[in-house]
């Protein structure tokens, strides 16, 4: 796994989260305004007036470094995984997290912890907090990613919470990242409105997705699986919306007990009545968050339903729709789907079991989520000797 967040203490306490890219090496004074300065060895001598901030691993003095020049965390655990270009914010705690990782492809704005559903197997269990002020980190955040990143993820919570915000977040995104994909991850309810899926297909993003979950063909199995009354009804209004005002969606099925069962019959039901989907997602069960203490309700080996999810992607792939299978792994997959098998984990919590290092297909295979390695997965994971035909 690869860390997302590390710790030290301000040298002088300052009040203000303060975001910044990291810099190893020196930059002239009038270049310094957005740099967090990264060095293993600091002195009085060293000139640190206009950085954003400064991290460094040593123990230094208190006062060392005026109050007024930069916020300084020293001590820092570790910067090994602090690349240049990368975007940090240290909070007055002496945390700093990562927001963004220029070597990575899956790198997301994490919009507001709140949510209106309340799904069974929720990754990220929402809280109900005031996080309106966190619209003003996002926005700086922004104009702090490389340019030249190629997709950025927006995903909570829910993202549409933000109302008025997020459309505010794309814009900025079209502004200052013009040639990155923009990929909304939303329960689509708010798009029920019509008047919110307008607002946002008028920023104009030429290249933006709104990723929606639909978890079956039914309105209350779909409603039960969120927790939510009528949230079958908004969503789908909220998929007609956003087709109608030209806003490219894509269609996520998590598979898991309570959803495969009717896979075959979803994905007709999907062609049926979202034939205008970019995209359809079968993803396969994280098991963090809400999914633990709901998991002898969720959890289904995915070798028991294969030939569900092959009849469900043959039917929609055959129809033309772009469909792609998500968090499984191939030796659990038919070798007829094979090629709808993406590597989708992101790569701070991807992992492989200790006998996938002898399979063959090991380089085309997703791997598993770091969660599922320590609780559950598969009883039919093994090494490919040679790469079926």
């Amino acid at each position: 796994m690869i860390p997302l967040q590390t710790h030290g203490k301000p040298l002088v306490p300052f009040r203000h989260t303060v975001l910044g890219k990291i810099i190893s090496q020196h930059v002239r004074e009038e270049d310094r305004e957005d740099h967090i300065l990264v060095t293993e060895k600091l002195s009085a001598e060293t000139s640190l007036r206009g950085y954003a901030g400064v991290l460094t691993t040593q123990k230094l003095p208190y006062g060392l470094v005026p109050a007024e020049l930069c916020p300084v965390i020293h001590c820092v655990k570790s910067l090994n995984h602090l690349a240049d270009r990368d975007v940090v914010a240290l909070n007055p705690n002496g945390y700093v997290r990562t927001l963004f990782r220029v070597a990575s492809e899956h790198n997301v704005l994490f919009a507001t912890d709140r949510c209106n559903s309340f799904c069974l197997m929720c990754s990220q269990p929402p809280r109900d907090v005031d996080d309106s002020d966190r619209l003003s980190e996002h926005l700086r955040l922004i104009e702090l990613i490389d340019p030249r990143t190629r997709e950025m993820g927006i995903t909570g919570g829910e993202p549409t919470l933000l109302k008025d915000g997020l459309i505010h977040i794309v814009r900025k995104c079209k502004e200052f990242l013009p040639q990155t994909a923009i990929h909304i991850l939303s329960n689509g309810r708010l798009f029920y409105y019509g008047s919110y899926a307008h607002n946002l297909a008028e920023v104009g993003h030429t290249d933006l997705m709104v990723g929606i979950p639909l978890y079956a063909d039914t309105d209350h199995e779909h409603d039960y699986i969120v927790q939510s009354r009528g949230a079958f009804d908004e969503t789908m209004v909220g998929f007609q919306n956003l087709g109608r005002h030209g806003v490219a969606v894509e269609v996520r099925v998590v598979t898991h007990r309570l959803t495969v069962h009717r896979l075959e019959n979803l994905a007709e039901f999907i062609y049926r009545n979202l034939p205008f989907a970019a995209h359809v997602a079968f993803m396969g069960l994280e098991t963090v968050g809400f999914a633990v203490p709901n998991i002898e309700t969720l959890w289904v080996d995915p070798w028991d339903y294969r030939h569900e999810l092959e009849q469900a992607t043959r039917y929609l792939a055959d129809r033309g729709m772009h469909v792609s299978i998500y968090n499984h792994q191939l030796c659990t997959l038919p070798v007829s789907i094979w090629t709808y098998s993406r590597m989708s984990i992101s790569d701070w919590k991807n992992e492989y079991l200790p006998i996938c290092s002898a399979c063959t297909a090991r380089e085309r295979c997703g791997g598993f989520f770091s969660s599922s390695i320590r609780a559950r997965h598969s009883e039919h994971i093994g090494p490919f000797e040679v790469l079926p035909a």
